[in-house]
């Protein structure tokens, strides 16, 4: 009687799963919240720099002047606005722009007598990234803008051919899509069995189940078998979605993916399953599950800021966190095809938080069910 019996667990998880085909809700939330989400923040998330307001003051309107604003324009990275009646700096303190380009009188004819000419670029730097991913752009424009105004590039001592590997068009929806699909799958698993279970307290009903043969053990089996394999269907279509909405390549093993989809699932699960233990009421289960499963996940899990940028007290906290070491192995797989020995670190990770995870969760459940 005191071992664990699989045909009561299967009795549990049979109980579970006529509770979600009877609950259109939470079946819509588990297969098609994901693919929402994701197609959703694909498209409103891009870490690229583009359509950047730039105000051209051009007191010159020579033929020079216009052809080294068609260099910015032609860029793809700069929207060319005219200054307004209150002036480019004004522009600049109300946001309407991000920055400005001064062009002094007689820059047409100091380029075509051959002389050296200077143009100011004003830029905001109230948005770091932003002012940090213009500077990146502007050496290029330069060289553009001396072999289309002398028809001349300065020579070079030495040229440095870069490539990109894994993602030769810096696609950023490429690097953003299997991120959010580690956030939202990691989420959607803490809410569902969070509030699953802690419903079961708030009604009462789980002291009905203790009143049975049903061991705590079996109880948790039972129910965490059934969101585990809904959210696994969760994970297919967003998949589904990253590949035929986004284009994403999968260039690694499927097999391989599935396994990191496996532990890190549990480790959300269990998670999910110890906030309803210490909890026990929806609304408060469901406010713990987001506090510590999307807040993480967002900002400590790579997938915004590098972790090799953070200060090194919070390097070792993400060590802590299944997403970042999931966020990993996704990339790792998606986009370069590493294997199993390539991401030893990450699946070692992702397995010992997830047994630790299970563990912790199955000691408090049945600590505060047994007598």
């Amino acid at each position: 009687m005191n071992g664990f019996n699989m045909h009561r667990a299967y009795a549990i998880a049979r109980k579970e799963v006529m509770h979600i085909l009877r609950d259109p809700f939470t079946l819509a939330i588990a297969l098609g919240l994901p693919v929402l989400l994701v197609t959703f923040f694909g498209y409103a998330i891009d870490f690229e720099t583009k359509n950047i307001a730039l105000i051209v003051a051009d007191a010159d309107n020579g033929p020079a002047a216009r052809r080294f604003k068609e260099v910015f324009s032609s860029s793809g990275y700069f929207r060319l606005v005219e200054p307004g009646p209150a002036g480019s700096v004004e522009m600049l303190d109300s946001g309407r722009a991000a920055a400005a380009l001064f062009l002094k009188p007689g820059f047409s004819k100091k380029i075509k007598g051959g002389g050296v000419v200077e143009a100011q670029f004003v830029l905001d730097g109230s948005d770091n990234s932003k002012a940090a991913a213009v500077m990146g752009y502007l050496p290029g424009i330069q060289r553009a803008a001396q072999g289309k105004l002398t028809g001349t590039v300065p020579r070079e001592p030495f040229r440095l051919e870069t490539r990109f590997l894994y993602n030769p068009e810096l696609n950023s929806r490429w690097f953003t899509v299997p991120g959010l699909a580690a956030i939202i799958i990691g989420l959607l698993a803490i809410l569902l069995t969070a509030l699953t279970v802690a419903r079961e307290w708030e009604n009462g009903s789980m002291e009905l189940l203790l009143a049975t043969p049903v061991r705590p053990l079996e109880i948790i089996a039972g129910k965490l078998v059934p969101y585990g394999a809904l959210v696994l269907a969760g994970v297919f279509f967003v998949y589904l979605a990253a590949r035929l909405v986004f284009g994403v390549p999968f260039e690694g093993s499927h097999l391989l993916y599935l396994a990191a989809c496996l532990l890190f699932v549990t480790a959300a699960l269990s998670q999910g399953l110890l906030i309803s233990v210490v909890t026990r009421q929806q609304q408060v289960a469901m406010q713990f599950s987001m506090i510590s499963g999307l807040l993480p996940s967002m900002l400590l899990s790579g997938f915004i800021f590098p972790v090799e940028s953070m200060p090194v007290f919070f390097q070792y906290l993400t060590m802590l966190l299944p997403p970042r070491w999931f966020m990993a192995a996704a990339r790792g797989i998606t986009l370069k095809g590493a294997n199993l020995a390539e991401l030893a670190v990450p699946f070692l990770a992702l397995g010992f938080l997830s047994a630790a995870m299970l563990a912790l969760a199955i000691k408090k459940f049945k600590t505060d069910l047994e007598p």
